[in-house]
């Protein structure tokens, strides 16, 4: 999730117009386009497989502390924790961040081709896990926390994280696992006009349990298995009605920049910063704060900051700001990281192939994809859909990404194309094993139950 940083406030918004300028603003053309990644994992102990906290001289606190000595990151504070860092030399920027139970997040810079982001991964790995081993300290990219139960999980501490876990059980009775508990890829794409943008979304909503099934990797609960294929997707299921989902109204006639803002008018607010603290506003409505009708807030209107706040705090499965936010997968391996952009940048970034989605998808009922969205994160590629299974459906899904790339044809040092990156779908399409059946398989094999041999295994 975002991190607010102190700094001059841009301008008070006047009219419901601004919102949707604002976005609209967002339209680049093609040349402009890039690809941004974000991308979770869970610390732990090497020692004790147990979850890092925040404080301590092994802690988390320690860890950033000491990235911002090491390696030039510049760092984020609030009530005098260091709570984030920030870079902007890139291809090496973008910023590290902390989720709610203490998964290190990294927020990567725009860049060009998917090679580029699977470098700035790879930098982000060496400078954590040098940190990390001196600290003993490892990182475990899944789904879902494997072993610990909520109560162990530590919590960190960030104001926007305390109003959010007190307004959490109110809606829905999954959000405190989906904050603490869960961890995520996701790759951040541009548009280039409105017509574009619902394209893109559509479509990226379309097939989001696709991708859910494709990266599944979070079978286990607190030790054991959980009968899932991603455990993560299914607690999104049941987190806050208001503000996730399929966004049904997305593929009605219409659609464009105005229903989205109307859409983020109505989701209730969480907070609202001001004078370096968050103010609990949970409940509230946009609308009254455009119009300065905040009890919390009287007579004090919203600036441009406060909407990127709000549009933050939304979490339908594909999420619209200046750009795309594609939701659906799993936390992964470092091969599966790198495939999540490759996948999406293949299908969105490539018109041939972004066409040939659609028409994949366009008769599809809002039944049809909230069936599977309902499905996948039991059944995962095995859920039938019509007539085949899902597995047909992702067969399809990655030969128009992999005819997107080969078109796109962004060449690496050595001359290979971004379709390489493609190769952890390609091999799981053809075993039909996702990353969360090999987990099993480990689990009820050489790992005899014992699921400590996650992190042994697995960690990065």
């Amino acid at each position: 999730m975002s991190t607010r940083v102190s700094g001059p406030e841009r301008p008070i918004i006047c009219s419901r117009d601004e919102l949707v300028a604002d976005l609209e603003a967002g339209s680049k053309p093609a040349s402009e386009w890039r690809i941004g990644t974000e991308h979770e994992k869970f610390g732990f102990y090497t020692s004790t497989y147990t979850p890092v906290p925040y404080a301590g001289e092994r802690g988390i606190r320690a860890l950033l502390e000491a990235l911002h000595d090491r390696f030039g990151w510049d760092p984020v504070t609030e009530k005098g924790n260091i709570i984030a860092l920030r870079r902007k030399d890139c291809p090496k920027g973008g910023a590290i961040s902390l989720e709610p139970g203490g998964q290190l997040e990294l927020s990567g810079a725009p860049l060009e081709t998917v090679h580029q982001t699977q470098e700035e991964l790879r930098q982000h790995l060496v400078e954590v896990g040098e940190v990390g081993r001196e600290l003993g300290v490892g990182f475990l990219g899944i789904g879902f926390s494997p072993k610990w139960t909520l109560a162990e999980t530590p919590v960190m501490p960030k104001e926007r994280y305390r109003i959010m876990k007190r307004y959490m059980p109110k809606r829905g009775t999954r959000g405190l696992d989906m904050m603490f508990r869960t961890a995520t890829v996701q790759v951040n794409l541009d548009f280039g006009s409105e017509a574009d943008m619902v394209e893109k979304l559509r479509v990226g909503l379309a097939l989001q349990p696709v991708a859910t099934a494709l990266f599944a990797n979070s079978p286990f609960t607190e030790g054991r298995p959980n009968g899932f294929q991603s455990y993560r997707a299914e607690v999104w299921r049941d987190t806050d009605p208001d503000r996730t989902g399929l966004i049904p109204f997305a593929f009605e006639d219409g659609m464009g920049f105005e229903r989205y803002v109307d859409y983020a008018l109505d989701v209730p607010m969480y907070f609202v910063y001001r004078d370096e603290r968050y103010i609990d506003v949970a409940g509230a409505s946009f609308r009254d704060f455009l119009e300065g009708k905040l009890e919390a807030l009287p007579g004090v209107r919203p600036t441009l900051d406060d909407w990127a706040d709000h549009l933050t705090t939304l979490f339908p499965d594909v999420r619209l700001k200046r750009f795309l936010e594609m939701r659906g997968a799993d936390a992964g391996s470092f091969a599966q990281l790198n495939a999540l952009p490759a996948l999406w940048v293949g299908l969105l970034y490539d018109k041939t192939s972004l066409d040939a989605a659609a028409a994949l998808t366009a008769d599809w009922t809002e039944a049809d994809r909230q069936g599977l969205r309902d499905a996948v994160p039991r059944l995962g590629l095995a859920t039938p859909f019509r007539s085949v299974m899902l597995r047909t459906v992702a067969r399809d899904v990655v030969n128009l990404a992999l005819s997107g790339l080969e078109r796109r044809a962004r060449l690496d040092r050595n001359g290979e194309d971004e379709r390489k990156a493609l190769e952890p779908l390609i091999e799981t399409i053809e075993d039909g094993r996702s990353p969360a059946d090999r987990l099993l398989a480990d689990y009820r094999g050489p790992w005899q139950g014992n699921i400590d041999r996650v992190f042994a295994t697995y960690a990065f």
